[in-house]
């Protein structure tokens, strides 16, 4: 069968530049050896997100007292927080398979492999193998959890992200080995629902890269939850000999071991690049990444790569926007390359964290002359009410010119935020002209433009 274009793999990067060429026009098809979404849908952001729901769920009821409500005993089903996580996926990716439908797009189930001239061969699950060729192949296979040495997950002692969505009972003791998105997001879940939690992070900081400030104040957060943290800290081994993990962790003060059920191993992710016939075609990596220029074309005419597998942010809404890009410009439109400095990070542990652009510290280090504003929400009507006092919004500006150079966000909801300062860097507005845009009250999101008068010395409310 001969298509306009193949993709490979159907995550947030391969189904959106699938259904983005449909509309342009394009004989699409798609290869998915597992479930339609890929990992975000399926094993990663999205059933996170309802894990997470139902943990701050969780953690409403326990504090009802504060807004004047009585419940009585509440008590966590772990088995049902998980069965929901699972549907919520589930329900995600049927949506997947009827926007495949709804855009005339074929679906390819099977393992994909490049072959030179532009085809793809796909072994399906009863091993038969078919070719298929286009005039043009997307390669977004993603990624997956990493295994390091010290670290072979075994899948039930030693657990990557994927084990940790449906372990079959609540764990007494976890050892968390990282502390990026993945990490705090599960040590928050993990610790709401009882379990003793205990962070190993490599770094002098937890989410390190996060603004200074913000670390350390998500680090306060989870040590009042109880959780405990090793910082400046690295994992030499783990016994699983026993009933459970005796976890070896060496920091300044020396060696300690450490007793728990489950080691989550949450050190970042690895690109799916192997087996895909990369090397058969000729295809050009470094450091485990596909080379591509800026529009996602290799060093092969016709063969491209978008998402984790090459070398931007791995997150999801960068994956989407590069097979955006991608397939606009196969099309013969005119799209400008992406801009990888304005792309906004989200955590969404209790508190949330969002943050785009220079860090304070990484402004100074550019050479930047700043000028730094920052607003807690303790000084928020909105936040007051809703009981969401913690944190804050920390805004960071060149002093010269009034551009924005960054944006720091931790306390509730401020990943629905965020993408208003990523707006007003993709607009160049300056300090001065978000300072009178008028943000209606009483919001959150007011932080924002209290934070940019602080930043000018013309802060109201605080």
């Amino acid at each position: 069968m001969n298509f306009d274009l193949i993709v490979l793999g159907s995550g947030p990067g391969g189904y959106v530049a699938a259904i983005r060429a449909s509309q342009l026009g394009l004989k699409t098809a798609i290869i998915e050896r597992e479930a339609l979404g890929g990992i975000c849908l399926n094993w990663g952001c999205i059933p996170t997100k309802a894990l997470l729901k139902s943990a701050s769920v969780f953690q409403y009821i326990q504090h009802a007292s504060d807004f004047g409500i009585e419940v009585s005993s509440p008590r966590a089903d772990f088995g049902a927080v998980v069965k929901r996580s699972r549907n919520v996926a589930d329900g995600m990716s049927k949506g997947v398979q009827f926007l495949m439908k709804k855009n005339k797009i074929e679906v390819i189930m099977g393992s994909g492999k490049l072959l030179p001239g532009k085809k793809v061969e796909v072994t399906g699950a009863d091993g038969k193998k078919s070719e298929y060729s286009a005039n043009h192949i997307i390669v977004a296979t993603g990624g997956r959890s990493r295994v390091l040495p010290n670290l072979p997950q075994d899948g039930k002692k030693i657990i990557g992200y994927r084990e940790a969505m449906t372990l079959p009972s609540k764990p007494a003791r976890m050892v968390i080995v990282g502390s990026g998105a993945i990490g705090v997001e599960f040590a928050y879940f993990y610790q709401s629902m009882g379990t003793q939690v205990t962070i190993v992070e490599y770094m002098p900081q937890i989410v390190p890269v996060e603004d200074e400030e913000v670390s350390k104040a998500l680090a306060k957060s989870f040590k009042s939850m109880g959780i405990e943290i090793m910082n400046s800290a690295e994992v030499t081994g783990v016994d699983t000999t026993g009933k459970g993990c005796k976890v070896t962790v060496k920091d300044a003060s020396g060696e300690k071991t450490i007793d728990c059920d489950v080691v989550l191993s949450a050190v970042g992710v690895v690109s799916n690049i192997e087996g895909i016939g990369l090397e058969d075609v000729g295809i050009v990596t470094d450091k485990g990444k596909v080379v591509t220029d800026k529009y996602y074309q290799t060093n092969i005419p016709g063969y491209y790569a978008i998402g984790d597998c090459t070398a931007g942010q791995a997150l999801a809404h960068v994956a989407s926007a590069e097979g955006i890009i991608c397939v606009e410009k196969i099309a013969g439109h005119h799209p400008q390359p992406l801009d990888y400095g304005n792309i906004p990070g989200c955590t969404y542990c209790t508190p949330e964290i969002a943050s785009v652009g220079y860090t304070e510290k990484a402004a100074r280090e550019a050479g930047y002359e700043i000028k730094v504003g920052k607003f807690p929400f303790s000084a928020s009507g909105k936040a007051s009410a809703s009981g969401h006092k913690e944190g804050f919004v920390k805004l960071i500006f060149d002093a010269r010119y009034g551009e924005l150079l960054g944006a720091h966000m931790i306390g509730s909801n401020v990943t629905e935020m965020v993408a208003e300062a990523v707006a007003l860097r993709k607009l160049e507005t300056t300090g001065e002209e978000l300072i009178k845009t008028v943000h209606p009250h009483p919001t959150m999101s007011e932080a924002i433009m209290e934070a940019a008068a602080a930043a000018y010395g013309e802060v109201i409310h605080l």
